[in-house]
Parts: structure tokens; C-alpha cells; sequence
């Protein structure tokens, strides 16, 4: 999957209507899942939502990840996934604990790969 393309003009801030936060606690390594899988119409107009929904589609991942995956500023990643979350369609793992060695150790092979 490619990410949306980009409209250089088209400030992140203007995607998500102008909202910088959501009420969803989403750091860099929050995992975000789907809840529901519709299809990728289900995920709204924007072309970056429906990236990052199908792309959570594929399997859990953190939003860091789905941020690079899909092109998309981390900002207006938490913000278009707290739209995707408050609608049903992702579920997000806030309450993770960050240490949890499960996390550390996907955190380490994400090293590795580079």
C-alpha cells in the first residue's frame, strides 16, 4: 500500500479541522487495532484516514509506525486515529504499560530494522 499522496500546500492542521488533540491518550507507542473491519470507505472522505484504517486493517501497530507507514504527521495521525476510535472503528490500546517487555522487545527489532 502506498501512502495518500501529498499535497504540500495542504497544512495538517487544515485536515483535522483546525483540532490538535483527541480525548484518546495516544503516545508514540500506543498500539492501535482495528475494532471493526469495513470496508475502507467506512474510514471517512480524507484520503489519510482511510491510509492509516486500512493500514491498522493489516495488524495492530503503534502509532509511530502507522505514522510512517502512511506519510502522515504524528499530530494529525493521533488526531484522524481518535476520529477512527470515537466512530468504532479502531480500538486503542492506551493503557498498555510502557515498559512492558513485550513492547521493549518490538521497540528493539524496530532498531534492528534500520
Amino acid at each position: 500500500m502506498s501512502p495518500p499522496p501529498r499535497h504540500p500546500w495542504v497544512r495538517p492542521y487544515v485536515l483535522s479541522g483546525g483540532r490538535t488533540g483527541t480525548q484518546w491518550r495516544m503516545l508514540m507507542h500506543t498500539l492501535v487495532s482495528a475494532a471493526n473491519r469495513l470496508p475502507a470507505a467506512a474510514a471517512g472522505p480524507q484520503p489519510e484516514a482511510r491510509a492509516l484504517y486500512q493500514r491498522v486493517c493489516a495488524g495492530p501497530q503503534t502509532v509511530a509506525e502507522l505514522s510512517a507507514a502512511c506519510g502522515v504527521p504524528l499530530g494529525l495521525t493521533r488526531v484522524l486515529l481518535g476520529d477512527l476510535a470515537g466512530r468504532g472503528l479502531v480500538a486503542v490500546h492506551a493503557d498498555l504499560d510502557p515498559f512492558d517487555p513485550l513492547i521493549l522487545e518490538r521497540l528493539l527489532d524496530g532498531l534492528r530494522a534500520l
